[in-house]
């Protein structure tokens, strides 16, 4: 796997892709820069070498050309995160981009327009791809939140540079993180799967099979394995026409080896609202017109046992409704379940949007492994699928 460590940057234009796609406020200021943050190491790299970076992203989901999606808008947080002047093409292409970049000196970051504002890069089109590739000495892919898409700037540019081409720092990092729990994860291995629907989880749960030791199961997927199994649910969440796919998952895991957790109790709620009457009920014995929407205690003490015995933990959905602060402990003391194992030696990964989302709200970035930065290409990776970014850079 070749890295920017691999290059020498020096009098180099680096085209680098990244994954500017940050959420701005309706004055076009950015209320997270994670994504940019992320990328800072890589771009810092190339400077320090002496290497001139030319960044490549896209911003939304533009219909062509519209203002509010400028990258035009990030250019100066850009450079105060940088420490570095920053140029803004008017276009990623053609006159204005080719312009810039002639013109671009060592110390200067060159910051081109959205990639989108062409449906070309969608459509992953070769000469779109091949005008990009114009612009650099050298490809760089450090936008893993795109890495599951086979557009023009992802997957098919880096042909155009068969010798020079290689991943970012946060790129392979992500690579690593995912290798670590899929490929050489320290035994026990255990992957924590929440989120509401058996049917968006089943090929990894599939993929998991192979991989892990320990799967637990929580959030609304839970009930469908429970009324699966004969209990009563109440107007819990539940996908009736999986009953027999959660029963074969079971089947499954008994064949491989690989222990499954349901929870056994939950904090059980008369109406999906943060002030409704709740109470802790078996699993299995949810009163019609209730609903589960929690774990119960119970069950975050054999969940919080099951995390501390394991080296290599993946977590990826949340334990209950933890938008509503009534209903947040179960997916909070999941997640210091984890930040303790972590502590003690244990590798943790988590992965997918609402997990994410859940360990930055409570404030553990720090006390994980590491946090991926993409949702779909995060999902993609665990089921096994090779994703096409990641692919043309290895080629």
């Amino acid at each position: 796997m070749k890295t920017i460590d691999n290059f020498n940057f020096s009098g180099k234009k680096a085209l680098i892709r990244v994954d500017f796609n940050v959420p701005l406020n309706e004055n076009f200021e950015i209320t997270d820069d994670t994504r940019i943050q992320e990328s800072a190491p890589t771009i810092k790299k190339i400077l320090a070498d002496g290497g001139m970076p030319i960044i490549m992203s896209h911003l939304g989901r533009p219909k062509g050309a519209e203002d509010k999606y400028s990258l035009k808008h990030v250019k100066d947080h850009v450079a105060k995160v940088m420490g570095a002047e920053v140029v803004f093409a008017s276009d990623c292409i053609g006159e204005p981009a080719e312009t810039a970049a002639a013109s671009l000196k060592p110390g200067q970051i060159l910051l081109l327009e959205n990639l989108r504002f062409h449906k070309e890069e969608e459509a992953g089109d070769e000469a779109f791809a091949q005008q990009l590739a114009k612009l650099g000495d050298i490809y760089v892919n450090d936008a893993f939140g795109t890495a599951h898409r086979a557009h023009a700037s992802t997957a098919i540019i880096a042909k155009f540079f068969p010798q020079a081409k290689c991943f970012g720092y946060l790129m392979a990092k992500e690579i690593v993180a995912i290798d670590k729990v899929l490929k050489n994860g320290e035994k026990p291995v255990t992957a924590v799967l929440g989120g509401s629907k058996v049917s968006s989880k089943i090929t990894i749960i599939n993929k998991m099979l192979d991989t892990v030791n320990n799967i637990i199961i929580g959030g609304g997927m839970t009930y469908t394995f429970v009324k699966a199994q004969g209990g009563k649910v109440g107007d819990s969440i539940c996908e009736d026409d999986k009953m027999d796919l959660a029963l074969d998952i079971l089947k499954q895991a008994e064949a491989k080896g690989v222990k499954i957790f349901i929870p056994v109790d939950v904090l059980a709620a008369d109406a999906f609202d943060n002030n409704a009457n709740t109470k802790v009920v078996n699993v299995n014995e949810i009163p019609d017109g209730w609903q589960g929407l929690d774990a119960g205690p119970k069950t975050l003490a054999s969940f919080a046992e099951v995390i501390k015995n394991s080296k290599t933990i993946l977590w990826n959905g949340p334990l209950g409704v933890f938008e509503f602060e009534n209903f947040s402990a179960g997916t909070k003391a999941l997640g210091d379940a984890i930040g303790a194992a972590t502590a003690n030696g244990a590798f943790s990964l988590v992965g997918g949007g609402d997990s994410v989302a859940a360990v930055k709200q409570f404030g553990y970035q720090d006390k994980v492994s590491y946090v991926s930065t993409g949702g779909g290409a995060m999902l993609e990776s665990l089921e096994g699928k090779e994703l096409p970014g990641i692919k043309a850079v290895l080629e």
